[in-house]
């Protein structure tokens, strides 16, 4: 009997040993499986943090996607190299030609067609007595649906501008007749300083610039606009207490035909 109980009690402590090594291999899982959870949960929580933040402008796409995906995103953020050098310098030198040798649009277009017609004509004539072939001159035909795309799209825009103007005109909106204002304003600064074409050429050389800057350092650039933003929205809430509560707002009704 003796021996018996012995038996089971070297049995039953085997079986603790057993149960211990168990447990003791499984309690290391749990820390590293909590771990793994917390940083899920974080990790999650840190990305629906990223998701809401500010993006100037209110932008949700990507800049590559707000320049429309294709040939002309490549070129204005210069992932096409080439392509972008190549527009930046013809602009750069149609911007010389005008600007700095003092140029005009027709006489420049007309020394062209005076140079290559006569290169054209002396080479078709002198072809015969060199014994070559006479130069291939193709020929040139704009196609009818791109230009028709564009008229459409220009209208498009013109129309909306239209009515953008309109809305404005009401009186409804004082925030944005202001703004709209400031803006005409400091657009007639800048005519005072610089003529059109000069205007045209800075405008073309920020796009081919700040874009590009601003998607290498999109998060530092969006930081700076939320404080800038929210800095300009107090301002404008004193200002709309003080002085836009009191002005009277009219209201523009549509005519029955």
């Amino acid at each position: 009997m003796a021996e018996h109980t012995e038996e089971v009690k070297a049995a039953e402590s085997l079986m603790d040993k057993i149960a211990d090594k168990i447990h003791g291999h499984d309690s290391p899982v749990s820390p590293v499986l909590e771990s793994l959870h917390e940083k899920a949960v974080s990790s999650g929580h840190s990305a629906s943090l990223k998701a809401k933040a500010y993006r100037l402008f209110g932008r949700e796409k990507p800049v590559h996607n707000v320049f429309g995906g294709g040939k002309a995103a490549d070129v204005f953020l210069w992932r096409d190299k080439k392509g972008s050098a190549s527009v930046l310098v013809a602009i750069t030198i149609i911007w010389v030609f005008f600007e700095l040798l003092g140029y005009h649009l027709l006489t420049l277009l007309s020394h062209c067609l005076i140079l290559g017609l006569a290169m054209l004509f002396l080479w078709s004539n002198a072809s015969t007595f060199i014994n070559k072939s006479p130069p291939r001159i193709p020929q040139v035909k704009i196609p009818e649906k791109p230009v028709l795309q564009i008229a459409s799209a220009i209208t498009i825009e013109i129309n909306r501008a239209f009515v953008i103007l309109r809305e404005i005109a009401s009186g409804k909106d004082l925030k944005q007749f202001l703004s709209v204002i400031a803006g005409l304003w400091v657009l007639s600064i800048l005519g005072k300083w610089y003529n059109f074409l000069t205007l045209v050429y800075i405008v073309v050389v920020l796009l081919f610039t700040l874009p590009v800057f601003y998607e290498k350092y999109d998060d530092q650039v969006d930081a700076l606009a939320e404080k800038a933003m929210i800095e300009i929205k107090k301002q404008y809430a004193v200002f709309d207490a003080k002085v836009l509560s009191k002005v009277p707002k009219g209201q523009m009704k549509d005519k029955k035909t």
